[in-house]
């Protein structure tokens, strides 16, 4: 069992509209409740939180759309913007009679490298999913930000296109 270890299971994405990318053992866990705050609670940034909730409102109806990096201080709402879109509209959606709901996935910063298995999950869904690390930098000698460049730019297989990632950073540049 150490040498060959289990398949990971497939993921059952109808258990909910969040999940949580662990490691050891490889697996989407999914949130029942999501720690987020209503959209309307959130003030001073209107101009990002438009074009946010309308980038990912074009993602949820198969439109182009764009990966995001929200950046700035700390404390300035960047998660909460992030988690409140995806509220958002996934109450748009349910509203206009759609069944297929946007999912959000959170990925841990130290778990980048991990993200092109990630990936090999979510490329078969019929669900449209936002891949979300908070707080993502990278330090002067690592180098997990290849596997980040390899899906955003593209390796051979690039991003599935059923998946957006957002990230947010206190840091204007992620790398020193």
């Amino acid at each position: 069992e150490r040498a060959v270890p289990p398949e990971p299971a497939t993921p059952d994405f109808e258990a909910a509209d969040a999940f949580v990318w662990h490691l050891n053992p490889e697996r989407l866990e999914g949130v029942e409740k999501v720690n987020r705050v209503e959209i309307g609670l959130l003030h001073g940034i209107d101009r990002m939180r438009d074009q946010l909730v309308e980038n990912t409102e074009r993602f949820a109806k198969g439109y182009a759309a764009n990966n995001v990096l929200l950046w700035g201080a700390r404390g300035m709402g960047k998660s909460s913007l992030v988690k409140a879109s995806h509220a958002t509209v996934n109450a748009m959606l349910a509203k206009n009679g759609v069944d297929h709901r946007l999912k959000l996935i959170e990925i841990h910063r130290e778990d980048i490298e991990s993200l092109p298995r990630l990936m090999a999950h979510l490329k078969e869904s019929r669900h449209r999913f936002i891949v979300f690390c908070d707080d993502l930098s990278f330090d002067g000698g690592d180098t997990s930000y290849k596997s980040l460049k390899a899906v955003l730019e593209g390796g051979i297989e690039g991003r599935p296109a059923n998946v957006l990632f957002y990230a947010t950073s206190n840091r204007r540049h992620l790398m020193p």
